[in-house]
């Protein structure tokens, strides 16, 4: 771990116990004041700290919603483990569950599939919001200004020859995954692979997740993974039933 990362976690477990002043926490990490200043004008930048009118430094908002984060996205998987495992094991195919939170959709589990051919996504790892199903589905359930937000923002890397390449094609697809309530990715993100995805809502119709079905092209055609669809919205509706629970 770098030596700057390691005092800045140092300075949020000591805020973490109640507000410093900048002499307590350059003691506590037993360096110079400026050392610790310059961490903490970072941290108060990206609002990991705040200083209040007495110069005292306190844990800033963006924890709070950090951790409202983490708790939500440990709660939606906790739920949707059974329905998870029943989907993997009825469709035999690779199951993501997935979540959003400040421009990012990150794959929180993930269940392989029982051939022995494996896809290279990973559990915490980000996925590509522009060809993956699960990226477009939470980019599709984002309000209009913030979607517009992050359609100007998006790297659109071409992944393969049916990538999306621009914001327009990309709006347009996400206007089409808001009215029919699932999206596909067809060999966007890997040359190989067709994807189904659709969201997990809970009972004020919030987008709280996203599940998706995976499957090599060497096992099922795209017209063959669309007739797993069925399973696919009954899972989602089944997890977004019991996290309203």
């Amino acid at each position: 771990m770098s030596q700057s990362l390691a005092r800045a976690l140092q300075i949020l477990a000591s805020l973490g116990e109640g507000d410093r002043s900048l002499d307590q926490l350059a003691t506590e990490l037993d360096v110079h004041k400026t050392t610790v200043l310059r961490l903490l004008r970072t941290m108060e930048a990206e609002r990991f700290v705040r200083r209040d009118e007495s110069h005292r430094y306190r844990l800033g908002s963006r924890l709070f919603s950090l951790a409202d984060a983490a708790r939500e996205q440990h709660v939606v998987r906790a739920v949707a483990a059974p329905h998870l495992r029943q989907l993997n094991q009825k469709t035999g195919q690779t199951v993501h569950l997935a979540a959003y939170e400040n421009g990012q959709v990150t794959y929180i589990d993930k269940l392989d599939s029982v051939q022995s051919v494996r896809m290279y996504s990973q559990i915490g790892v980000p996925a590509a919001l522009h060809c993956t199903a699960v990226g477009k589905v939470l980019l599709a359930a984002q309000p209009k200004r913030q979607r517009e937000a992050l359609l100007a923002s998006i790297d659109y890397h071409l992944y393969t020859p049916n990538t999306i390449s621009g914001p327009d094609e990309l709006r347009d697809e996400l206007d089409r995954v808001r009215a029919q309530g699932w999206a596909h990715d067809r060999a966007e993100h890997e040359s190989f692979i067709n994807c189904i995805g659709a969201p997990i809502a809970d009972r004020s119709g919030r987008v709280v997740g996203a599940v998706s079905v995976s499957v090599p092209d060497v096992l099922l055609n795209y017209e063959q993974v669309l007739e797993l669809l069925p399973d696919l919205l009954a899972t989602a509706a089944a997890i977004g039933a019991d996290y309203t629970n």
